[in-house]
């Protein structure tokens, strides 16, 4: 039944946009056309991740805040900071008055159309930040050089990859997530760094890391830009840090904010003793080098030799098929696993890795000072290496780089044009020719092995073609005197 009335409101939303173009407030019109497009998607697949954050509504809605990250009933358990745990709180208390059941935290797996349409339309309503973001990135954009036509505005373009960004509407309005609200924060940080209201882009940064700890991964970004461009106050006419010009008055106005931000979120844990509970949550190693479906990274390179290696090696009878791990990470499993021929790969290892793969970007960002647009480039870099050799990473966390790099000039060549036209032939092989073969029951990996590896090398060479730009391009500003 409220199917029938989507679609009719839809209709009429419909006429709605068409005027709303007319009066060329295209803004709005992007706005208002993908929000449609989100009601549409409402009763598609949600994966298992709708059933997480009904429980976190029920975890934080039920129980007190003592037992928030102690909370086992279910295996989907609260491990995002507490600031997410609060939101998930707000939510509860509007959630009650759709569907008290699916506050219950022995209800699992509960499921209903009310509940449904609550958790959707929560992602939709939160993602009013995220299009907020947009408009202050849009604002950061000098138009007055740009096209008469409006396709070639680039403020246009922005909106259009931001707002309807294609992996933002799967991840969050069919898989289901509330990465649009996150990134909302983390947009809004972005502009206000390149408008100079470097407070504001700190504060807001500090709570989207108690939001969700994975960016943590650009806070180097971050931290060296405040400390190169807003707590030194000068530079040299070469660029280089004038030392006499350090303030510290801004660093301790910097670190107040992180102070009081932290203080706030983590705070009540610490009084009840319970940070390292909180901290064991967060930081799960016990989860395994790669996600079950491998981020398209270094990692699924590393596995894809390691299986190649290992079937090679049986074949040849080199290897004791008695002797293979059982836990193998290219049998796709999730947990702790170890590699059958190459070295297995330890929760540090990725950390050192992934220092390492950062480090170029902070360097060039203290001693190639580009302003706003080297700390962008770099805030991107930071995401793609963290992409790139990270512990555990999703798939989807690859729009913590996407994201940012619309504000970067496009990749494309005649190779890469190419490259992305071979997604097709390749998606035909692995759902439609794969099963066909004789080797769909001998190596079942086969489709996995292919499209991670095939799109690692793609991720991989725009990692390398950013950090060629950043390193060996001319700087496109210097920090001025202020």
């Amino acid at each position: 039944m409220w199917l029938n009335w989507l679609k009719t409101s839809g209709t009429t939303a419909m006429a709605a946009l068409g005027t709303v173009k007319g009066s060329s407030n295209w803004f709005s019109a992007l706005a208002l056309g993908v929000t449609l497009l989100k009601c549409l998607l409402i009763p598609t697949y949600h994966s298992t991740d709708f059933e997480v954050h009904r429980n976190w509504l029920a975890i934080t809605h039920s129980l007190p805040l003592s037992q928030w990250y102690y909370e086992a009933t279910s295996e989907w358990t609260l491990d995002y900071p507490p600031f997410f745990a609060w939101f998930e709180y707000v939510l509860s208390h509007v959630a009650k008055y759709f569907d008290q059941e699916m506050l219950k935290v022995h209800n699992l797996n509960y499921f209903n159309s009310t509940t449904l349409l609550f958790q959707r339309f929560s992602v939709i309503f939160t993602d009013v930040l995220f299009v907020y973001a947009v408009r202050e990135c849009c604002k950061c954009i000098d138009g007055r050089k740009a096209s008469k036509d409006l396709t070639e505005k680039p403020q246009f373009i922005l909106s259009v990859l931001l707002l309807w960004n294609f992996g933002l509407l799967i991840v969050d309005h069919i898989h289901f997530q509330y990465n649009g609200f996150l990134s909302g924060i983390m947009l809004l940080s972005i502009a206000r760094i390149f408008q100079k209201r470097h407070i504001e882009g700190a504060f807001l940064f500090a709570v989207l890391l108690h939001f969700k700890h994975i960016y943590v991964y650009v806070a180097p970004a971050y931290g060296i830009y405040l400390l190169r461009s807003y707590c030194f106050t000068a530079s040299k006419p070469d660029g280089s840090v004038r030392w006499n010009s350090f303030s510290f008055i801004r660093v301790i106005s910097l670190g107040l904010i992180v102070f009081l931000v932290s203080a706030l979120s983590l705070g009540p844990f610490l009084a009840l003793n319970q940070l390292p509970q909180v901290f064991s949550r967060l930081f799960p190693f016990k989860r395994g080098l790669c996600h079950a479906y491998w981020a398209p990274n270094f990692w699924a390179l590393y596995n894809s030799v390691d299986k190649v290696l290992s079937v090679i090696g049986l074949e040849l009878k080199l290897l004791d098929p008695n002797k293979i791990p059982k836990a193998s990470m290219t049998s796709g499993l999730v947990q702790q696993f170890e590699h059958t021929v190459l070295p297995s790969v330890t929760p540090w290892a990725t950390v050192i890795c992934t220092l390492i793969a950062i480090l170029p970007s902070v360097f060039c960002l203290w001693f190639k000072p580009q302003g706003p647009r080297g700390f962008l480039r770099c805030l991107i870099l930071c995401a793609l290496s963290s992409f790139m050799f990270g512990w555990h990473v999703h798939e989807k966390a690859i729009l913590l780089a996407i994201l940012p790099m619309r504000k970067e000039r496009p990749l494309f060549n005649w190779m890469e044009t190419f490259y992305l036209l071979g997604l097709g032939p390749l998606e035909v092989c692995c759902e439609f020719v794969f099963p066909l073969t004789s080797w769909k029951l001998k190596y079942p990996f086969i489709p996995l092995l292919l499209t991670s590896g095939y799109c690692a090398v793609g991720v991989t060479y725009a990692w390398c073609r950013l950090y060629a730009s950043m390193l060996t391009g001319p700087p496109v500003g210097k920090t001025k005197k202020r």
